[in-house]
C-alpha cells in the first residue's frame, strides 16, 4: 500500500526524491476519483446535481451527531425565504438563506466522510458538488474537534480540494523538446533538479519549463502538474459550546478560521454569518433605473474575482452587453459621483450603477 510505504520512508535527501515519486503515484491514483468517469454515466435518477441557484454555495461537512443537521435547519429556519426543493434521489434539501441581500445556498454534503474517496456510489457525485462550493463549513464537536478535523481535511485534500490556501507559486509549461528546465527564484529546501525530473517523469513529461517562485514541496509541484485542484476557503464551526467553560471559549476564539456556536440554542449565529460573509467576499451592486431611486432591496451579487461592468451585464442578461453604450456609477470604485465608465471598469461592494444603452 502506497501510503504505508510512504510512512516507512526516512526523510533525508536521498529519500526525498523517492518520496516525491510515491506522492506523484498516489496523486495519479486519486485523480481517477476526482474526474468523473466518461461514457453514459449512471442513467437517469442518478443526479446529485443541484441547480446552482443563488449567488453563492456553502457546503457543510461533518461527522454524524456533531449537530450538522440541527445547524443547517436552524440557520435555514432563521434566515430562509425558500425551502421546498424537488430532488429525485437527493436526500439533502438545500436551504437558501438571504443575508445582506445575497441568496446563499446551504448544502449538506453527506457521505464525504464515509469512504467516498474510494469512488463508491454516490460519493463521487458528492465530491463533484463539494468542488463547486464557494465556501466549506466543517462542523466539529467542540469536545473532540481535532481528530475529526484531521480526518475531514484529509478526505477533502484527497478530492483535490485545498482549504484556506492559495495555488502554489510555480510556473509550469510543457514543451515539445529541450528537456526539463528548472529555475528557482529562491532557495529550495525540498525540491532539486533530480526530484523535479523524477516527479515529472511519473507523468511522462520529459520536456517542460518549471519555475519555483517560493520554497515549494513535492506536493505543490504535483498540484500544479495535476492542474485539477480547487482552492476553497473554509470555516471550522465548533458546535456544542454550551458544554464548555468560558475559559475554553476564550481559547477557541483565538483559533484562526474558527467560530464557536451552539446549533441547538442558536448561539452566536450572527458571528458565524458575519464570518461566512467575510470569507465569501461577495460584491453587491445596486441598480438604478433612469430617473428613479436605486433599488437597495435586491442587489446583483458578483463573486469578487469577476466584478467588471461587463460581468455585471452578463449576470443580468447575456444580450445586455450587446446594447451597452456606457454606465453611470456611484460609489467607492469611482472618483466622481456619478462617473461615466466603460465595460472594463471594476466595481466595488455596494456601488450603484445605471446602464445606458445604445
Amino acid at each position: 500500500d502506497n501510503s504505508t510505504l510512504m510512512a516507512r520512508t526516512q526523510k533525508n535527501k536521498a529519500t526525498a526524491h523517492h518520496l516525491g515519486l510515491l506522492k506523484a503515484r498516489l496523486a495519479k491514483l486519486r485523480r481517477e476519483l476526482i474526474t468523473p468517469k466518461g461514457g453514459g454515466g449512471g442513467g437517469p435518477g442518478e443526479g446529485f446535481d443541484v441547480a446552482k441557484t443563488g449567488d453563492a454555495r456553502i457546503g457543510f461537512v461533518g461527522f454524524p451527531s456533531v449537530g450538522k443537521s440541527t445547524l443547517l435547519s436552524n440557520l435555514a429556519g432563521v434566515y430562509s425565504e425558500v425551502a421546498a426543493y424537488e430532488f429525485t434521489t437527493l436526500t439533502t434539501v438545500p436551504g437558501v438563506i438571504r443575508y445582506k441581500g445575497a441568496k446563499i445556498q446551504l448544502l449538506d454534503l453527506p457521505g464525504i466522510i464515509e469512504g467516498a474517496k474510494d469512488g463508491k456510489g454516490r460519493g463521487r457525485q458528492v465530491i463533484a458538488v463539494a468542488r463547486t462550493c464557494n465556501l466549506i463549513l466543517i462542523v466539529l464537536d467542540v469536545l473532540k474537534p481535532l481528530g475529526h478535523k484531521k480526518i475531514i481535511e484529509n478526505e477533502l485534500e484527497g478530492f483535490g480540494i485545498r482549504l484556506n490556501s492559495k495555488p502554489p507559486n510555480i510556473g509550469f509549461k510543457k514543451k515539445d523538446k529541450g528537456g526539463i528546465n528548472l529555475t528557482a527564484t529562491c532557495p529550495q529546501s525540498e525540491l532539486d533538479a533530480e526530484t523535479v525530473k523524477s516527479i515529472l517523469a511519473e507523468y511522462k513529461i520529459h520536456n517542460a519549463d518549471v519555475t519555483l517562485r517560493s520554497d515549494a514541496t513535492a506536493d505543490d509541484l504535483i498540484d500544479v502538474v495535476e492542474g485539477n485542484r480547487v482552492y476553497i476557503p473554509c470555516i471550522y464551526v465548533l458546535n456544542k459550546i454550551d458544554q464548555i467553560s468560558i475559559e475554553e471559549l476564550d481559547i477557541i476564539y483565538k483559533v484562526p478560521h474558527c467560530v464557536p456556536i451552539s446549533a441547538h440554542h442558536r448561539w452566536n449565529f450572527d458571528d458565524l454569518l458575519e464570518k461566512i460573509w467575510d470569507y465569501l467576499k461577495l460584491v453587491r451592486i445596486y441598480t438604478k433605473p433612469k430617473g428613479q431611486l436605486p433599488d437597495y432591496t435586491s442587489p446583483v451579487v458578483l463573486p469578487y474575482s469577476r466584478t467588471t461592468v461587463e460581468d455585471f451585464c452578463m449576470k443580468i442578461h447575456k444580450n445586455l452587453i450587446k446594447e451597452f453604450k456606457y454606465a453611470l456609477v456611484w460609489g467607492l470604485s469611482v472618483k466622481h459621483n456619478p462617473q461615466k465608465v466603460g465595460k472594463d471598469h471594476t466595481l466595488e461592494d455596494e456601488d450603484v450603477i445605471q446602464i445606458v444603452k445604445k
